[in-house]
C-alpha cells in the first residue's frame, strides 16, 4: 500500500515547512554577506563563523600552461591520484581511485598519510613516472588555514575523518613527511587547495571569465575572487589585485543565522544526507499514517537505508503526477552563488561547479539558473554556469 490520493492535501500541508519564500532568500543572502565581510575582516574573523581563508593564490590560468603533473584529491572516503599533461595541443590526463578504509579514516595522522604516498607510489610505477620528479598540487578539502602557497593548517575534520595528530598541524609537512619516510619517490609539492578552489582553477583554464567555484556534492563550498584590499587576513606579497578566497561557507548557520528555516531534519544542501532526510520524512508521515497505511517495513525505519542516488533516480521520472521540483537545496545554493555574484560587482561571470548531487541530479542545473537569474542584482545578469568536466 502506497499513497492515498486524499493524503496529499495533508502530505503537501506537511512539506509546506520546506518552502523558502523570496523574502527568506534575500534575507539569508542579507546575512551570508554580512558574515563574509566578519570572515575577511582581521579584527572580525577570529569569531566569524564563515572564515573566508586566504588561498595566496593570486593568478588564475591563461590556457598556456604546459607541462606534466602530478595531483592528489583528498575529499572523502575515497582520494584520487592524477598524472596530467599539458602540451600546446592537447591535454591528456589519466587518474585513479583509492578507497581509504574505515580504520585508517579513524585512526592516526601519520597511518592516514603512509596510506597516501603508498598509493601515489604504486600510482608512478603503474604510469612510469617511479623514477621522474614532479611537481604535486594538493587538493585537500576539508577545512584549512592557509599560510601560504604550500602551508595549510587543518582546522578541523569533517565527513567522518578523525585521524589523530593532525589538528593544528600542517598537513603538506604530513605528506612530505609520509614520503620521506618511504625514500623510494621524490615529488615537489607546489601547491595546497581545496576542491572548490581546484574547481574555479580548473574551469579558469578553459573560461577566463570563470571568477567562482562552487562544490555541491557530500557538503557544500565556494571559492571566489576578491580584492586584495579586502582581505585584511593576507600577509603576503603586495601587488596583486586580486586574491582568492575560500569561503568554508558549509558553516553558514552554524550560529543560528539559518534558524528562519530550519527544520526538524535539516542538513541544508549536503549530498551526504540528502537520502538520509527522505528517509525521515518518509518514517514522518507513516507513522503519521500518511503514507503506507501507516504501517512501515524494517527497511524503512533502518538508519541510512535510503541512498542519495535515489533522490536523482526519483527525480528522473517523467514529469507528471507524482513528481515535484521544488528543491530547497538548490535554492539555497543559488543564493551563495548570487551574493558572491553581487559582492563581485563584475558585468561578466562565469562559476564553475562540480559534485556529485550538482552532476546526477536531473535539475539541480536548471533551477540553479532560473534562481541566479532572479537573485543577481540588475546589470549582472550575465551569469553562466560551466560544469567542471573534469573526469
Amino acid at each position: 500500500m502506497g499513497i492515498v490520493v486524499n493524503n496529499f492535501p495533508l502530505i503537501r500541508e506537511e512539506c509546506e515547512i520546506l518552502h523558502i519564500g523570496d523574502k527568506q532568500i534575500r534575507e539569508i543572502m542579507s546575512r551570508l554577506h554580512n558574515d563574509l565581510l566578519k570572515g575577511l575582516g582581521k579584527d572580525s574573523h577570529a569569531n566569524a563563523i564563515v572564515k573566508c581563508w586566504v588561498t595566496y593564490i593570486q593568478d588564475l590560468p591563461n590556457g598556456k600552461e604546459r607541462g606534466k603533473f602530478l595531483a592528489l584529491d583528498l575529499g572523502g572516503t575515497n582520494f584520487r591520484v592524477l598524472i596530467i599533461n599539458l602540451g600546446e595541443n592537447h591535454f591528456d590526463m589519466q587518474s585513479k581511485i583509492y578507497a581509504i578504509p574505515n580504520h585508517i579514516m579513524t585512526g592516526t595522522g601519520v597511518a592516514l598519510f603512509d596510506h597516501i604516498a603508498e598509493c601515489l607510489a604504486n600510482f608512478m610505477k603503474e604510469h612510469d613516472v617511479y623514477e621522474e620528479r614532479l611537481a604535486l598540487g594538493f587538493t585537500f578539502s576539508f577545512p584549512l588555514k592557509q599560510l601560504g602557497l604550500t602551508k595549510g593548517i587543518l582546522q578541523r575534520w569533517t565527513k567522518g575523518f578523525s585521524c589523530s595528530g593532525v589538528v593544528g598541524e600542517d598537513v603538506v609537512q604530513g605528506l612530505k613527511d609520509a614520503i620521506a619516510r618511504r625514500g623510494d619517490i621524490s615529488v615537489s609539492v607546489m601547491g595546497i587547495l581545496n576542491d572548490a578552489t581546484g574547481t574555479l582553477m580548473s574551469c579558469a583554464h578553459k573560461e577566463p571569465d570563470c571568477r567562482v567555484g562552487v562544490i555541491i556534492g557530500t557538503g557544500s563550498n565556494a571559492c571566489y575572487v576578491e580584492k586584495t584590499e579586502h582581505c585584511e587576513m593576507f600577509d603576503g606579497e603586495p601587488g596583486k589585485s586580486d586574491l582568492l578566497v575560500n569561503t568554508e561557507w558549509g558553516a553558514f548557520g552554524d550560529d543560528g543565522a539559518l534558524d528562519l528555516i530550519r527544520t526538524d531534519q535539516e542538513k541544508m544542501i549536503s549530498g551526504m544526507y540528502l537520502g538520509e532526510l527522505v528517509r525521515l520524512a518518509l518514517v514522518k508521515f507513516t507513522k503519521m499514517g500518511l503514507l503506507f497505511g501507516g504501517s512501515g517495513s524494517d527497511l524503512l525505519f533502518q538508519r541510512g537505508s535510503f541512498y542519495t542516488k535515489y533522490v536523482s533516480e526519483i527525480e528522473s521520472d517523467k514529469l507528471g503526477d507524482y513528481t515535484s521540483c521544488m528543491e530547497r537545496a538548490a535554492h539555497l545554493v543559488s543564493a551563495g552563488i548570487a551574493c558572491l555574484i553581487n559582492k563581485m560587482n563584475e558585468p561578466h561571470v562565469t562559476v564553475g561547479i562540480d559534485g556529485s548531487v550538482y552532476r546526477f541530479h536531473p535539475h539541480f542545473h536548471t533551477l540553479m539558473c532560473e534562481k541566479i537569474a532572479q537573485l543577481v542584482r540588475p546589470g549582472l545578469t550575465s551569469f553562466h554556469d560551466m560544469e567542471n568536466d573534469v573526469p
